[in-house]
This record gives structure tokens, sequence and C-alpha cells, in this order.
């Protein structure tokens, strides 16, 4: 796909003068770039997520290329940035895939300062010596990872994108915000030592037809440790993602299912999935969510009896937010620990503090909640 040389606003706010640093990105890659960058290519999307949160007043300011996921994943986000930076769609944006090989064409038109990518990618670039080629060009390409260990490389790519953004003050006080968050759920577990309920996270609820994709101890299956619940996953599969049949659930008798799931009109038109996310109506996530209670994997199993059935935003998996999703899963686990704890609340001064964007709620749904 061939795109255009980068439009004249891109990077236009950032005037300070470069100087060539060397980082050390999640891949463990000694990376030397000019910096601040000005020219950022953003091999996903939903990079924007930290990008926004490090330069709000304009997050366009240095993107000159983007992966379209963001575009075809997150609608609802992608039109509140819209809304805000109509210039967003502007923006080139190429496709691919998650673990997929860059443009590396429509990179070379751009000619960035750096190259985003996921950490999942790298093995697909490598083997193509897309790198190699890269580096001929001295565009650098640096690695960042929120999806397969976030939990341990969240924080070291804020402070990775701080310090090459020159942004390292505001890097801190992100990761600060994300301490004081996370500390209100682990500190009161810690001192509680509350039975952990059984919990199954069914993985991108309504993409597929498929049963029953889920995580192991990473990602999700990390984020329902830290609420106070045990993952049944991190019994069965070796790796952060995998797939369980319907009779390991079954057998699991978990208490609590969590489908996992987002507005994903733009891969499977008319599916199951359930459109959470900013903004979502919850009267129709609810009655989304209800569909699942049906699934021969919930035959009979505790959480099918009591109806602790709830859907949350699946791109939590993939970003900077994950401090939501671990508050409203302890709140879901262990109510009376936290009748006082508001997660949309805490997501709500996170946009105020750090995003240009106003917060609307819309990102979970649950069965126990009271209809409306």
């Amino acid at each position: 796909m061939a795109l255009s040389p980068a439009m004249a606003f891109a990077g236009e706010q950032v005037t300070a003068a470069q100087t060539p640093i060397t980082v050390t990105d999640i891949a463990g890659r000694e990376v030397t770039v000019n910096a601040p960058v000005k020219r950022m290519l953003l091999g996903e999307g939903r990079q924007l997520y930290l990008i926004a949160s490090l330069e709000p007043e304009n997050p366009l300011a240095r993107v000159v290329a983007w992966r379209n996921d963001l575009i075809e994943a997150d609608p609802a986000t992608y039109a509140q940035y819209l809304e805000a930076f109509p210039k967003l769609a502007e923006v080139p944006a190429f496709p691919g895939q998650e673990n997929g090989l860059l443009d590396i064409e429509s990179t070379i038109v751009q000619k960035p300062d750096v190259v985003l990518l996921n950490l999942e990618a790298m093995r697909a670039n490598e083997d193509a010596k897309y790198i190699e080629k890269l580096a001929e060009l001295k565009i650098p390409v640096v690695y960042i990872d929120f999806r397969h260990y976030p939990l341990k490389n969240t924080e070291p790519t804020i402070r990775l994108l701080g310090k090459i953004m020159g942004r390292e003050a505001r890097a801190e006080e992100i990761i600060a915000f994300r301490h004081q968050a996370m500390a209100r759920i682990t500190d009161v577990i810690t001192r509680a030592k509350s039975d952990r309920p059984r919990v199954f996270i069914e993985r991108i609820g309504g993409y597929a037809d498929d049963c029953c994709l889920s995580f192991g101890a990473e990602n999700f299956g990390k984020y329902v440790e830290l609420a106070g619940g045990h993952n049944i996953g991190s019994d069965i599969l070796p790796s952060t993602f995998g797939q369980l049949n319907p009779e390991q659930v079954i057998a699991a008798n978990p208490e609590h299912v969590v489908v996992t799931s987002a507005d994903w009109k733009a891969y499977v038109p008319g599916g199951r999935w359930i459109p959470l996310g900013p903004g979502a109506d919850p009267k129709v996530t609810r009655q989304k969510l209800e569909w699942f209670t049906t699934r021969s994997a919930y035959t009979d199993i505790a959480a099918q009896k009591t109806g602790n059935f709830h859907g949350i935003w699946h791109q939590f998996y993939n970003s900077p937010y994950e401090f939501f999703a671990v508050q409203q899963l302890a709140k879901w686990f262990h109510p009376e620990l936290f009748a006082d704890l508001d997660p949309d609340a805490t997501f709500a001064d996170y946009h105020r503090r750090f995003l240009p964007i106003p917060y609307r709620p819309g990102y979970s749904v649950s069965l126990t909640d009271g209809a409306d």
C-alpha cells in the first residue's frame, strides 16, 4: 500500500533540537534514536493509548503513519479522537496483523525517526530482515509490550516512550497513578486473605464460534490473580494465550465467567460480540452478555447458577489501562471488600489527568448488576 508523505501537521509542534540517545527496548536490544523523536510510525494503532497519555495537547504531533487496528478494533475510541482531532483522518493508515510483517515500503516513504513495534511482531520482521533493511536507512525500530507480559513490561514501555519523546516527567506521573490504582486492590486483597473464587476468562467472546479461548497465567490471567480470584486457565495453559475444551471448563466449575469482548463489526458483522467500550449502551451489552450463559461449556457450573457472568472491554489486554480491569474484577469477585470502590471514577480521573478526550462509561457489564 503506497502512502503519500506525511502531512505538515505531523511533527509541527515538536521543535526541540534532537540528539542521539541509546535506549534499551523491551526486547533487550540497545537502540540509538534521535530524541526527542519527531516522526513516529506506530506499528499498532492502539499504541495511541499511551502516545496520547504522554502528549495530550496534540497526540498527532509526532505520528506520521499507523496501522489501522484502532480504527477497526476500537471504533468508539477512534471516533472520540477523530472528534477532538479531525486531522486524524488524514494520517496514513496501513493494514496488518499483531504478529505480522511491517509494511516496509510505507515505512520507508514516511522516513520516521523511529518505528514502534509490539514484541510479538519481532520474529516475523527479523526473519524477513526488515530490521536490517531499515537500519541501513537509519530508521531504528523499538519494541514495546502491553500484551504478553503487561504487568512486567507496561511500565518499562511507558518510561521508554517517555524518554524518546522527551516526556519523562509525564511518564513517571502516569506510572505513579497506576501504582496507586493497583495498590487500592492489592493492599486490600493481601490484608483480607479471602478465599479466591474460581474464574474462567472467555477471551474474545463473540469474535469466533470457537470455545473456549482463554488466558494462561499472564495478561487477564494475571489480572484475575491480582483481583483476588483464581484463574482456571493458569492451571492448564502453558502460555499467555490458549484454548480449553468445554469439558475442562465444566470440570473446573468456575464461580465467575468473565467475557472479554468489544465492538468488532469491522471483523465479524452481526457477531455475538459484546460492543463494550466508551459510550456503550448498558441495555445492549447486558442483552449480549446474557447469551453467553447458554453456552454448553457453562452447563450447570456454579457461575450459571448464581448469575456471575461479566463482560469487560477486550482492549484492556493491550493497553496501559489494565488498572481499570483489575479494579473491576476485584469488585465482582469480592463485592464486600470493595463496596466503596468505583472503577469508573478511577478511569474517569485518568482521563481528566492524562487524556485529551472525555470519559464515557461502557467498559464493563455484569448480570449481577440490576437491569436498567
